[in-house]
């Protein structure tokens, strides 16, 4: 199997006052002369590492199963600046969305051979970053085509945006949760349910006739069942 290459460089958003981390992976047939669609997470560093993602597009490309992809990361700087980008409700939630739309789009179709079209970018997260993926689709859903959310943290700033949300065909949405993600640590040390918000945002999303696919897997809130589903969430979407 012929590895990819990966990329670490910064680049510095206006929206958000400050230089951002980017990682790239280029598969080993990347090429000009092709094109490519964009797979982008946020808690960006924790796919590169615990999910393992240039293995897994690596390995998919190798075996000819999924089309050509670029896997971009955004890693987080700490617990607190996660939780400021990533959090409805933080102070640079939407700031942090418009560099996603208007900043790190731009940048990357100018900068590599891209579909430039919604359905040609894609939004994937874990758990928090699995919510502010989801919330920069319903803000952009011409700019982004397709969402994977990997037990998303849902709240009522959340469901609210997906209940006035009525463009409900213009992008995709895989939905993942844990059956025994019932008592989530958090951040601050409390607990949370995850499973019974998912299952209301999930009737939500079907009863608004959103392109859905949903389900729940037999595990808890860590990569030990989010790294495998990764693989099938790549397939799903971008097989060959």
């Amino acid at each position: 199997m012929n590895n990819g290459s990966v990329e670490d460089f910064t680049l510095y958003s206006d929206a958000l006052g400050e230089d951002m981390q980017v990682l790239i992976h280029l598969p080993a047939n990347y090429s000009p002369l092709y094109k490519y669609s964009l797979v982008i997470a946020s808690d960006g560093k924790d796919y590169f590492q615990l999910g393992r993602a240039p293995r897994v597009v690596d390995e998919l490309l190798a075996n000819e199963e999924i089309e050509n992809i670029i896997f971009v990361g955004i890693p987080y700087k700490s617990v607190e600046d996660r939780n400021r980008k990533y959090e409805p409700a933080g102070e640079q939630h939407g700031a942090y969305l418009r560099f996603l739309a208007h900043e790190l789009v731009p940048y990357l179709d100018e900068k590599y051979p891209t579909y430039q079209v919604g359905m040609g970018r894609t939004l994937v997260g874990d758990s928090l970053a699995a919510t502010v993926s989801l919330m920069a689709a319903l803000k952009y859903p011409n700019i982004f085509g397709r969402v994977i959310l990997q037990s998303p943290k849902v709240g009522p700033e959340m469901m609210e945006a997906v209940e006035k949300f009525s463009m409900n065909n213009s992008f995709t949405v895989y939905h993942v949760i844990g059956s025994e993600e019932t008592e989530v640590k958090l951040t601050n040390g409390e607990t949370a349910d995850f499973l019974t918000p998912n299952r209301e945002l999930n009737e939500l999303m079907k009863n608004k006739g959103f392109s859905l696919f949903y389900e729940e897997f037999k595990g808890d809130h860590t990569w030990k069942y989010w790294q495998p589903d990764l693989k099938r969430a790549l397939l799903m979407n971008f097989g060959m």
